[in-house]
């Protein structure tokens, strides 16, 4: 559970701050709209990255046995290369004596390059039918690929039997391969191999469709004569065996260098391109198959409309090369809507294709192709770079978590025992007068409740109502509510509005007695609260005392939610800090104070939004001494609106880091003010600021692996977090003597109210980093939180 400083009162009246909170309020908004496009931003690197490795969007369906009725003959017993000029169905085998060496699946950063070394070594292409995923993943070795000679087919982008996608999904499955080729080697291609695909034979009624309307569009469908099973890992001699063709025949042969590991492929390959150059046989791509299987000079994809062989009528800078060199620059599935057969010729020279005779299925991209595909693979270089990074974020954001709830149980319950055994004593018993200082701002609707339970109170004390300029009748109210209760203990001073602190150090400077008591105006106190509050001042080394600030109205769901957070969050915390002695907060709502150390420190100061975590850190530096009293209790109304909460949690959160950077110094400071600094800070920095602007992550994940992964495992995951949680709440809840059926509502907390906290929290560090400065917003209160008998 993120966690926030404790309860705060009201600042100043928004009636003098009108103009600035114009100012303020444009200025927020590009602040919101920030912190939407990072959101929006890290959903997307996560969608793409999940794509990438088919969690989203995939599909593991592979058709089988399936009839092959409507596919054509010629088809079914034809060669392994499939094109469709003229628009009619057209196979080729790979001429005698000569092998076209395929490759599926890659790119791998480990195999492909120790494929393409051996390749080289023996001085033989291969045709690689490349993932367009793995391509984006990895463009370098894309690139290597192409400028060793070897030549690109499209393997998919996702990898995915295309028999089972629609006509929008084959085409992207396309065209985003075509991009990443483009973004990683400049280039685009016409041959495909479909995944889940073997010899020609195996084509079915389902996947005729998707070859015809491939080849309608200018794709060559590549097929396999020879498999040499290596995925199977069936061991070197085997693969050798198995992709050796029969006889002196010509084949297409498939190996594989990716999709699992390839040792065996890499050790075979070597072995078997020497064996079968041995045996006269020669190493071609598809492209030079396709070459050689129509003569010298032949050409596929021969335009209709010129009636003659492209290679020796076309010139460099002709008419018909211009256009070449053209239409190469585009991806097949936009170029290829011309009449069938213009689509660039396959074997044309360096000079008007711009690759060479060995990969004449290639096309130089260009303009829209080439900037959208440089553009794919520079978002998956982010995505790669980032979603590992986030996942890194989640382990630590998750010890850390973890190890925070551990912290808190134990310290909780050590100070639960010591603070409540019978020997234990602060010192001899305060008994002296003390003064009770309540700021009050337009607090007609509260503070007569107030007033009333501080009527009640078992220790002898002054009550100073500090009206801050209220344009209401709370000072009217106030003192007739003192009449009515018989108080004759109540001055009720009223100054021009100038904030909460310069009313505090008003009422500091006007306190008769050595040790106050701040509270807020819409707070009311048990009978024994002031009393228990002061105790530990018997100790000369306490300056300040925080007390159990609880939720009065609590009966709302916001109210509840609210109510958990204050009993788990604020008060396990305030044990942990009080036995490490670095509080870091005294609630506004009840807190008590030294005098003397007050004005030592300077009193409370306006230099942040968080008085009462200012003001404690400079107790700290002053050499004091801060501590938990959890039998001092206050209750005080929530904000009772999600508009209201944000407002007030945006600002503690804002006015917190104001006071940690005001009091960095302390880092480096010696004795108790070093202590803080070195103990609390970091303490407050990780579990209230950076923790919690990094837990979304986890929220993220489990969404993301519920949606794309596996849900089962992902809510269990989520429910046990749930349930160390509520196993902390519940203990709080023990140690304050709560009732537990409010932790019904925690699953529905998590849910709803922890994530506003995120947001809170991110929205206050985008405000802190831009320079932002943050005007306190009064909230509305209803009066509705009565005397301390009164709440359940």
């Amino acid at each position: 559970m993120a966690t926030t400083t404790p309860s705060r009162g009201r600042r100043r009246a928004p009636s003098r701050m009108t103009r600035a909170a114009g100012k303020a309020a444009a200025l927020q908004k590009p602040r919101v709209i920030l912190a939407l496009l990072l959101l929006l931003a890290l959903t997307s690197v996560m969608l793409l990255d999940g794509y990438l490795r088919a969690e989203v969007g995939g599909d593991e369906r592979v058709r089988s046995n399936a009839s092959s009725s409507k596919v054509p003959d010629k088809v079914l017993d034809g060669g392994p290369i499939l094109s469709f000029r003229g628009g009619e169905a057209q196979s080729q085998s790979v001429p005698e004596k000569t092998i076209a060496l395929t490759f599926d699946d890659g790119p791998n950063p480990t195999w492909t390059p120790q494929i393409l070394k051996i390749l080289e070594a023996n001085d033989v292409p291969g045709t690689f039918f490349v993932v367009g995923s793995m391509v984006s993943r990895y463009p370098s070795i894309v690139k290597d690929l192409v400028n060793q000679g070897n030549e690109i087919g499209i393997h998919t982008f996702t990898h995915v039997d295309l028999s089972y996608q629609s006509d929008d999904r084959i085409a992207r499955e396309m065209d985003q391969t075509q991009l990443a080729l483009a973004g990683a080697a400049g280039i685009t291609t016409t041959l495909f191999r479909a995944p889940y695909s073997s010899e020609a034979d195996a084509i079915d009624n389902y996947s005729w469709p998707v070859y015809k309307k491939l080849g309608e569009e200018g794709y060559t469908s590549v097929f396999v004569d020879t498999d040499s099973d290596d995925w199977k890992r069936p061991g070197v001699s085997k693969i050798i065996k198995w992709a050796t063709p029969s006889k002196n025949e010509g084949a297409s042969v498939l190996f594989h260098d990716a999709g699992g590991e390839r040792s065996q492929t890499v050790k075979a390959l070597g072995t078997y391109i020497k064996k079968m150059k041995a045996k006269g046989y020669t190493f071609t791509t598809i492209s030079g198959a396709i070459r050689q299987g129509n003569g010298q000079n032949a050409q596929v994809g021969q335009s209709t409309q010129a009636g003659q062989n492209a290679q020796n009528s076309q010139q460099p800078g002709s008419e018909q090369g211009e256009q070449s060199e053209q239409a190469g620059g585009q991806v097949p599935g936009a170029q290829l809507g011309q009449q069938p057969g213009q689509n660039g010729q396959l074997g044309q020279s360096d000079e008007a294709g711009g690759v060479n005779s060995l990969q004449a299925a290639h096309r130089t991209a260009t303009g829209t192709t080439l900037y959208e595909g440089k553009a794919l693979v520079a978002a998956v270089a982010v995505a790669e770079w980032t979603v590992p990074g986030l996942a890194v974020g989640l382990a630590v954001v998750g010890v850390a978590v973890m190890g925070r709830f551990g912290m808190m149980l134990i310290l909780a319950r050590r100070h639960y025992r010591q603070r409540n055994k019978r020997r234990f004593s602060w010192g001899p018993t305060v008994t002296q007068p003390v003064s009770v200082i309540v700021p009050a701002y337009n607090e007609k609707e509260c503070i007569a409740n107030t007033l009333e339970s501080l009527a009640k109170s078992t220790h002898p004390i002054e009550i100073i109502v500090v009206d801050d300029g209220s344009t209401d009748d709370t000072s009217r109210i106030a003192r007739d509510a003192a009449r009515s209760f018989g108080m004759t203990n109540v001055r009720v001073i009223r100054q021009e509005n100038a904030g909460k602190p310069a009313a505090l150090n008003n009422g500091v400077r006007s306190a008769s007695y050595d040790i106050v008591v701040m509270m807020d105006g819409d707070t009311v106190f048990e009978p024994d609260a002031v009393h228990q509050l002061v105790q530990p001042f018997a100790d000369p080394e306490v300056g300040a005392v925080a007390g159990n600030a609880k939720v009065g109205n609590r009966n709302t769901i916001i109210g509840a939610w609210q109510h958990i957070e204050y009993v788990m969050g604020f008060n396990l915390d305030r044990r942990m800090y009080d036995l490490l002695r670095c509080m870091p907060t005294i609630p506004g709502a009840i807190g008590a104070f030294r005098r003397d150390a007050v004005l030592e420190v300077g009193g409370m100061s306006e230099d942040t939004l968080a008085e009462d975590t200012d003001i404690t850190i400079a107790m700290h530096r002053g050499g004091w001494r801060v501590v938990y009293q959890e039998h001092a209790r206050a209750w005080t109304e929530a904000p009772a609106s999600l508009k209201q909460l944000w407002s007030q949690r945006y600002r503690w959160s804002y006015g917190t880091m104001q006071a940690l950077w005001k009091h960095r110094k302390s880092l480096t400071d010696k004795g108790p003010s070093g202590r803080f600094g070195r103990v609390g800070m970091p303490l407050v920095v990780i579990f209230q600021i950076i923790t919690p602007v990094f837990a979304p992550l986890i929220d993220v994940f489990t969404a993301y692996s519920m949606i794309f992964i596996d849900f089962k495992a992902a809510l269990l995951a989520w429910l046990a977090v749930l349930g160390i949680q509520l196993v902390c709440a519940a203990y709080a809840f023990r140690l304050d003597r709560e009732k537990y059926r409010y932790l019904l509502m925690m699953p529905l907390q998590q849910l709803a109210y922890r994530q506003m906290m995120y947001l809170v929290l991110i929205h206050s560090c985008i405000t802190a980093l831009t320079g932002g400065r943050l005007r306190w917003q009064k909230l509305k209160r209803t009066g509705e939180v009565g005397t301390p008998a009164g709440v359940s």
